[in-house]
């Protein structure tokens, strides 16, 4: 009786290599160029409109100004302003000739709006530090009194400030009313919007459009503070002044960072609030640079030394973010270590 032996089939070993090295390469295979391209150029693409569009508002208007800042730009080169002679640094002189009228009135003016944004920022950034800590706590109509205290953020600028102007009238205004009339603070009615009262109207305008801002970020971080630090706190027997000194400010400290020179930016260069309150020429209290850097431009009609302030403006409040940057980041390094 003989035994059948059955032997499988030669397989062609090339190609089963071949297959192998197949199968893997399509399992290791990149993907093809535009599935690459359109995953990885999504985010650009979706970015695009607000590039452009912070190229055509910011980028290329202050490329021009730094550029008519270098001629001799004045009312008779209106029509053709590449026209204009190149002037090379005349108008940066100029403009930080000391003992000329022109730099004397640009030093006043930049430190009017020194003395008004340290006044401002600081009411602000401390009236929304503690109507935020007021509002931590529950109670009935807490959400009722927030919504109230983020109107005057919510207002349209130039509505605001209008009334504002309106109260701030000497004859028929509600401040003198209350001050005079009805409490007997001043022996007769002020002026407000004009003379040497004019900043103080100013910095109270200011803050009261900007401190709805700082309780806004500052409500926002005390949320991110553990309940347990103050129950704690309170068991080793610390007050709340003890709180807010220890656990409450230290906490709040990166959004301070944040918050004081974001204020300190929006303050600084405001416009809009003296310009709606006092028109065109504001009153020499309240001369702020940004209305003196535009009666310089558009009164005066001399664009090229109202481009070389805006310039220095523009190298000034990089110096002090970068400054303000460095130092902030440095003491928070500082801190961690």
């Amino acid at each position: 009786m003989t035994a059948t032996v059955i032997t499988e089939p030669e397989v062609d070993k090339s190609t089963e290599a071949g297959t192998s090295r197949g199968s893997g390469g399509a399992r290791g295979r990149l993907p093809r160029i535009p599935d690459r391209i359109r995953r990885g150029g999504l985010p650009y693409l979706l970015l695009l409109p607000a590039v452009l569009l912070e190229l055509l508002i910011h980028l290329v208007p202050m490329v021009i100004g730094i550029v008519m800042s270098f001629r001799q730009l004045t009312q008779f080169f209106i029509s053709n302003w590449s026209a204009a002679p190149w002037s090379g640094l005349d108008n940066y002189t100029i403009a930080v000739d000391l003992d000329a009228p022109i730099g004397e009135a640009l030093l006043h003016s930049f430190l009017v709006t020194c003395v008004f944004t340290f006044f401002s920022v600081g009411l602000a950034w401390l009236l929304g530090t503690a109507a935020a800590i007021l509002l931590q706590e529950s109670f009935r109509g807490r959400g009722a009194l927030r919504t109230v205290f983020l109107v005057p953020y919510a207002l349209p600028v130039y509505a605001a400030v209008i009334t504002w102007a309106f109260m701030f009238q000497r004859d028929n205004g509600l401040i003198n009313h209350v001050l005079h009339d009805q409490l007997g603070i001043t022996d007769e009615p002020l002026f407000w919007l004009i003379g040497d009262n004019s900043v103080y109207a100013l910095i109270v305008v200011s803050v009261w459009k900007g401190w709805p801002f700082a309780f806004l970020m500052l409500m926002a971080g005390l949320q991110n503070i553990p309940r347990e630090l103050y129950e704690a706190a309170a068991i080793d027997g610390a007050g709340v002044w003890q709180q807010i000194r220890r656990i409450t400010l230290p906490s709040l400290r990166p959004v301070n960072q944040v918050l004081v020179l974001v204020l300190f930016l929006w303050t600084f260069n405001d416009f809009n609030t003296p310009f709606v309150l006092f028109g065109k020429a504001a009153p020499e209290s309240a001369d702020l640079i940004s209305i003196h850097i535009y009666q310089s431009s558009f009164v005066t009609w001399n664009f090229g030394t109202g481009s070389a302030m805006s310039v220095l403006l523009l190298l000034f409040l990089l110096l002090v973010t970068a400054v303000y940057l460095f130092c902030t980041t440095r003491g928070r390094k500082g801190s961690d270590v």
